[in-house]
């Protein structure tokens, strides 16, 4: 049921964040910047390219990994219908 005087809830979307990162026993605290991330679950990815490459789909999946978010969108806005130019990723196992 929607309250009329209630605000409007605002999502939290975020461009940036610090992941730890640990490599041979060391932890590194390091900022990671991205296109958006929607509410902790969702991550976007914005592209302008002739074709997406696996490399595209390689750094959606890397930033996932990294953020532990379970699913993942490219965009490419370079298609004449941009549902033409959208990839879903999947990261099982991620955000529980």
């Amino acid at each position: 049921m929607h309250d009329a005087g209630a605000e409007p809830s605002k999502s939290d979307f975020r461009q940036s964040t610090i992941v730890k990162i640990e490599y041979k026993g060391i932890t590194f605290e390091e900022p990671l910047r991205f296109d958006g991330l929607v509410e902790g679950c969702l991550l976007l990815e914005l592209k302008s390219v002739q074709d997406i490459l696996p490399i595209h789909k390689a750094q959606l999946l890397s930033y996932m990994k990294l953020l532990n978010v379970p699913i993942g969108l490219i965009f490419n806005f370079h298609e004449m219908k941009l549902t033409d130019g959208v990839v879903r990723m999947i990261l099982p196992g991620a955000n529980r």
